[in-house]
């Protein structure tokens, strides 16, 4: 195991620069004797066409480190490097452009616009910035999510994994340098939440695309390449090829050191975020209605089991879209 502090690399699959660097990152909320330190000398380099989880107990960080990562938040010091550029040198305009076309973004609460077919959601990041909408390249890609047939459909007419299905595709619509993925699949049932975790990783596998995924579930960090420990703001080791027993211990270890409780939900299955719920860390399904309705063959990632459509609860939100506009939404991340 790497001590805390020590740089972590994944080693090179071929030439080119990493998807993303980042260097002695820190993050302090708040001044002076009060101020908590989120990030402490964080190092990283992320080569293309890898999928990394991100996992810690409480407070250890790793939002504070997917938000400066991703440009969402400055860090207080330190470099981040996206695709060899320097994204903390860039002022707010340039910053904003650069996350609608080299960041993809999947959000645990799917964020799309419940006023837009799901071809116009995908859509949405070229739109933004202002280029060409390739709507080939659209209908693709839902056609590679498993949803050939649903661009018409507004998003509350769809099911919770239906429409992460979408998110997914929105976030690849622009080939991002990298997608991050904030908690996939904490709104999603055990099923649900497999197949999209399936869709995930084989677009990297399909797509050569890049992820940095932040999550609580072992069985989610498990379709990994690797999982990436956070501790009080610090590295705290990392696991290749991690299986979800082996990921659910070494989480019991570093909650207990940081003085944490409840661990991380065990690794019976994928579930909530909090893993709150059944001994297996389910949590038991929440609210995404159901399994997918789709029932379309996905070149990557499958077929949607039969069932139903979501019921009114859908996504958690009334519409089952639609970011509150704050920075923590895809309206946000990219406006």
């Amino acid at each position: 195991m790497r001590r805390r502090g020590d740089r972590v690399d994944i080693e090179r699959t071929g030439g080119g620069t990493p998807a993303i660097e980042v260097r002695s990152l820190t993050r302090a909320h708040g001044r002076g004797t009060g101020a908590v330190q989120a990030l402490r000398g964080v190092d990283l380099t992320l080569e293309r066409g890898s999928f990394t989880a991100v996992m810690g107990p409480s407070g250890s960080g790793k939002s504070t480190f997917l938000q400066c990562a991703a440009g969402l938040d400055r860090p207080t010091s330190g470099q981040v490097l996206l695709g060899g550029a320097d994204i903390t040198r860039l002022d707010e305009d340039r910053l904003t452009r650069l996350r609608r076309t080299r960041v993809g973004f999947v959000f645990q609460s799917f964020n799309l616009l419940p006023s837009l077919t799901v071809l116009q959601n995908v859509l949405l990041p070229q739109r933004l910035a202002g280029v060409r909408q390739d709507r080939r390249r659209a209908q693709q890609l839902l056609a590679d999510v498993g949803l050939p047939d649903h661009g018409g459909r507004r998003p509350a007419q769809l099911s919770g994994g239906q429409q992460q299905r979408v998110a997914i595709a929105r976030a690849l619509i622009t080939e991002p340098e990298v997608v991050f993925a904030d908690e996939p699949t904490g709104a999603l049932d055990t099923r649900t939440a497999r197949e999209v975790l399936g869709l995930l990783r084989r677009a990297v596998d399909t797509l050569g695309a890049t992820v940095v995924m932040v999550t609580h579930d072992p069985v989610a960090a498990s379709h990994a390449d690797r999982v990436l420990f956070l501790a009080d703001g610090s590295w705290a080791g990392s696991l290749w090829n991690p299986d979800p027993q082996t990921v659910s211990d070494r989480m019991v270890t570093l909650t207990a050191e940081s003085g944490g409780f409840g661990g991380a939900g065990g690794a019976g299955g994928v579930g909530r975020a909090d893993g709150a719920g059944g001994p297996d860390g389910s949590g038991g399904p929440s609210g995404s209605g159901g399994p997918d309705s789709s029932g379309g063959p996905s070149r990557f990632g499958g077929s949607d089991g039969p069932g139903g459509p979501s019921g009114p609860s859908g996504s958690g939100r009334p519409s089952g879209a639609g970011a509150p506009g704050a920075a923590g939404g895809f309206a946000g991340a990219v406006a």
